[in-house]
C-alpha cells in the first residue's frame, strides 16, 4: 500500500490487518499509528530507491492512495504519473501482482486545481463514471493512464476509485475537512467567535455528499476481491445525501458554539484561519493536546476549494450498487465520529 499515513491509507491498512491481510505500508518517511502494519522506506520518485525497499516484497494486491502536490497542473502530472510508473516498472518482473486499486477523486469531473469547478467545466450532476475527460491537464487521467499500461504489459486486473471528500482520521494529510472542521470549530469556542460558513450560495443550500474513509476502504477490498467488479472505474460516497444549511449547524451544536450562516459573502478559512497558529498552541498547551501545530490537522486551502464550489455536488453510486457494493453509511455519524476520535486522541479538547 502507498499512502498508509494517510486518511484514505490508514482507514485502508487498519481494515486489510483486521482481515488477517499481511499489509506493508511504503511512504519515504515512515510514520503509521498502526503497529501492525509493515513499514518500507522508499522514495517513488527514484527507482533505485524502490528497487531496494520492494527487494524481498512479493505484493499480489497494490493499493495507491497518496498523491504529491506540486505548483502546477503540468507539474502535477508529470509527478503523480510518474510515481505511478515506478511503482509499476517495480513490481514488473516479481509478476505477483494480481490486482492494482487507484484512488483519485472527484477532480476527474471538476478538473484540476488550476480550473476546479470553473464556469465552462462545471459537468451535469449527479456525477456518473462514464462523464467523458475533461479536455483539460489533470493528473488522475495520468495515474490513470500509469495503471492501464500496467494492466496491458502485466495482465493484472485493476479498479479506480472516486471518492467525494474523503472524512477520517488523520494527521497531517494535505486534504483533511473534517479535522479542519474540529480544529477551527475549536478555536471558535476557545475565541468566543461563531463558526462562520466559509463557502459559497450553492454549497450552502445545495445537495451534497461525502465519503467516510471507512467506506471508502471497504470499497477498495471488495473491488480487489470480486472478480466481477474488477477493471472498472466507480464513484464511492457514502449513501446518503445532505445539505449544508442543516449539517453546518448540527457541528455548531456538538461544539457548543454560535453558527452563522451564507450571508451573501465567500468568507474563505484560509482568511478565518490566517493567524490561529498561535491560538491553537495556546489550546493544545491549556487542555494537554497532542498536537501542538495547526497546520498538521487543518488544510483550510482543500476545505475552501470543496466549500466554495459554484455548484452543488452530487455522486451517483448507482454503478457500485449495480456492481454488487451495499455498504452505507449516515454523513453526520461520520463527522460525530471523526469528532469522537479526535477527542479520544487527545487532538482536540
Amino acid at each position: 500500500m502507498v499512502g498508509a499515513s494517510g486518511i484514505t491509507g490508514g482507514n485502508l491498512a487498519e481494515k486489510l490487518i483486521e482481515q488477517g491481510w499481511e499489509t506493508y505500508g511504503l511512504s519515504r518517511n515512515p510514520n503509521s499509528e498502526n503497529e501492525k502494519l509493515i513499514s518500507v522506506a522508499a522514495d517513488l520518485l527514484d527507482l533505485k530507491s524502490l528497487e531496494t525497499g520492494l527487494t524481498n516484497i512479493l505484493p499480489t494486491h497494490v493499493f495507491i492512495t497518496t498523491w504529491m502536490r506540486n505548483n502546477t497542473e503540468a507539474e502535477n502530472v508529470r509527478v503523480n504519473g510518474l510515481m505511478v510508473r515506478n511503482l509499476l516498472s517495480v513490481l514488473s518482473p516479481k509478476q505477483t501482482v494480481e490486482h492494482v486499486a487507484l484512488v483519485t477523486g472527484l477532480k476527474h469531473y471538476l478538473g484540476p486545481f488550476e480550473a476546479y469547478a470553473k464556469e465552462g467545466f462545471l459537468p451535469e450532476t449527479p456525477l456518473r463514471e462514464e462523464h467523458p475527460r475533461l479536455d483539460l491537464e489533470n493528473f488522475y487521467y495520468a495515474q490513470e493512464d500509469e495503471v492501464y499500461a500496467g494492466a496491458a504489459r502485466d495482465g493484472y486486473t485493476w479498479s479506480i476509485h472516486r471518492p467525494h471528500t474523503v472524512i477520517g482520521h488523520a494527521v497531517g494529510n494535505a486534504m483533511n475537512m473534517g479535522t479542519t472542521l474540529a480544529a477551527y470549530a475549536t478555536i471558535c469556542k476557545e475565541t468566543g467567535n461563531a463558526f462562520v460558513w466559509p463557502g459559497s450560495k450553492a454549497q450552502w443550500e445545495g445537495i451534497s455528499d461525502v465519503t467516510d474513509a471507512r467506506i471508502l476502504a471497504a470499497h477498495l477490498i471488495w473491488a480487489s476481491t470480486t472478480d466481477s467488479a474488477k477493471n472498472q472505474a466507480y464513484n464511492v460516497v457514502n449513501g446518503d445525501v445532505f445539505r449544508w444549511n442543516r449539517l453546518w449547524k448540527k457541528i455548531a451544536d456538538y461544539f457548543e458554539i454560535a453558527s452563522v450562516g451564507f450571508n451573501g459573502d465567500i468568507n474563505p478559512l484560509e482568511d478565518q484561519m490566517s493567524n490561529a497558529s498561535s491560538v491553537w498552541a495556546d489550546i493544545a498547551s491549556k487542555y494537554h493536546s497532542k498536537e501542538t501545530n495547526l497546520d498538521r490537522l487543518a488544510s483550510a486551502w482543500h476545505t475552501d476549494l470543496d466549500l466554495g464550489r459554484p455548484i452543488e455536488v452530487m455522486t451517483s453510486m448507482s454503478k457500485s450498487r449495480n456492481f454488487g457494493f451495499m455498504e452505507y453509511q449516515d454523513t453526520e455519524e461520520t463527522f460525530f465520529n471523526l469528532f469522537e476520535s479526535l477527542r479520544d486522541k487527545k487532538l482536540i479538547p
